[in-house]
């Protein structure tokens, strides 16, 4: 096969998981495939918040997707919950998960939260920007925040084939910014952990879908780069190995 004729196929083998990523709403990927070669993420946020949820009074979520894990996380809970979404296209869909079950969406940027001082007994977070000052003004005296986020470098394998986006240490800058506010950082964990993608549609469509990292990726001029690292990453078993970065903060407000 030459060159041109395994461009030309890798293409259209791509086309339907770009097809997919253009018309992505909500925050779920339950349907990219996507195995854990290392042992799991050793904390369960979802589980963490659904327990501080059953003693909260009132309960934020911040960028919360199309709510579908806050739906979850509020399921039995007496809370009254509140969810903020900046994104026009899932804030609407964000609304029709959560009204049923007595929740509220507010169109926001989650650094700059249009709520009163001391209003949340619970404030949580995954993978969603955040105010540290902000976060720890909207929390109610006794109230903890609980964010979990991808690390600064997360994917660091594709920055030889791709350009990459180095963002700041939020990891240690969460937590000085929660200190700085009054907070106490009552558990803070990292875990790195090797994940290999299917195949290269699946990771083509995770970049396209959260372009932060990769804010300048297209598949079809990076078509290059994308089969230089299908042969680079892959993986004996089959699948694109790459170093997934997750970290845990949970920091509460004193009485």
């Amino acid at each position: 096969m030459t060159a041109d004729d395994r461009r030309s196929r890798t293409l259209t083998e791509l086309q339907p998981y770009i097809e997919r990523a253009r018309a992505f709403s909500g925050w779920t990927f339950s349907d990219v495939r996507v195995r854990h070669l290392d042992a799991p993420i050793p904390w369960d946020y979802e589980a963490m918040a659904r327990e501080r949820a059953k003693g909260a009074r009132s309960v934020l979520d911040l960028g919360t997707g199309g709510g579908e894990m806050l739906s979850r996380i509020i399921a039995g809970s007496d809370a009254r919950a509140v969810a903020s979404e900046e994104w026009h296209v899932n804030a609407p869909i964000a609304a029709r998960r959560l009204s049923p079950l007595g929740a509220s969406v507010v169109r926001a940027d989650s650094t700059r939260l249009p709520f009163l001082a001391s209003t949340f007994d619970l404030v949580l977070d995954r993978h969603e920007a955040l105010g540290p000052d902000e976060v720890a003004r909207v929390l109610a005296p006794g109230g903890t925040v609980i964010t979990q986020q991808c690390g600064p470098d997360d994917w660091p394998e594709l920055a030889r084939f791709l350009r990459k986006v180095q963002f700041d240490d939020h990891f240690n800058i969460y937590q000085r910014g929660f200190a700085a506010a009054g907070l106490t950082i009552d558990d803070a964990r990292w875990h790195e952990g090797r994940v290999a993608f299917e195949t290269l549609g699946d990771l083509v469509y995770m970049l396209l879908v959260a372009p932060w990292s990769f804010p300048d990726f297209d598949p079809r001029r990076d078509i290059d780069a994308l089969l230089a690292l299908e042969d680079a990453l892959g993986a004996p078993g089959g699948g694109i190995v790459l170093t997934e970065m997750r970290y845990l903060i949970v920091a509460s407000k004193s009485r």
